[in-house]
């Protein structure tokens, strides 16, 4: 079993929290009043203002999140939508991880990230779906998108691109075995020298 922390019982976002998110729109009172009015209501707001969110699969975004509280900082928020992991960072995230993706050779044929998901980096121009301040209306449905880190201040602490980066490639370690010796030659020889006399 993981030591993680419990972060997936977060049943909702705190009011402060609320009006973080709701400060990211052109029309902050726009999406409080449809919060007001339905609670369980995912809305889509738009990136680069006041976060940025780096989207990734569930699977490979919970190793991330594992590193990141096992190892690291902890996170800023995180959702889930659509089988995609959404996790908030500072804003220009999205500008600058992409250059240091690339620097660290990610998802590229033949080297040590090969294999591991892209991340998809959203900023200025962007917009995304985040979840219901609350819990969805009927829980029996499963949630379309739902909070694993729910935001609980008017100014939660978000993770630069460095600390995404750092998450990244923990994550990718983990999940693809990373050697630093040459493959094995099949058809080489091997002698068992502890046998000399």
């Amino acid at each position: 079993m993981s030591s993680t922390p419990n972060v997936s019982d977060v049943s909702g976002v705190t009011p402060d929290g609320a009006a973080w998110l709701a400060s990211a729109g052109a029309a902050p009172r726009g999406a409080r009043t449809l919060w007001g009015e339905r609670p369980d209501a995912p809305v889509v707001l738009p990136c680069g203002v006041v976060f940025d969110v780096v989207s990734v699969p569930a699977i490979f975004g919970r190793r991330m999140l594992d590193r990141l509280w096992e190892e690291g900082p902890g996170s800023g928020p995180v959702a889930e939508y659509r089988g995609r992991m959404l996790l908030f960072g500072a804003v220009g995230t999205a500008q600058r991880l992409p250059a240091l993706l690339k620097w660290e050779e990610w998802g590229a044929h033949g080297s040590r990230t090969d294999g591991v998901p892209p991340l998809l980096c959203h900023g200025a121009g962007d917009a995304v779906t985040v979840p219901a301040p609350s819990g969805p209306a009927r829980p029996d449905a499963g949630p379309p998108a739902r909070w694993l880190v729910a935001p609980d201040s008017r100014s939660p602490w978000l993770p630069g691109p460095e600390v995404l980066l750092w998450a990244a490639v923990r994550a990718a370690r983990a999940a693809v075995r990373i050697s630093i010796f040459p493959p094995a030659d099949r058809g080489a020889n091997v002698y068992d020298v502890s046998r000399r006399r």
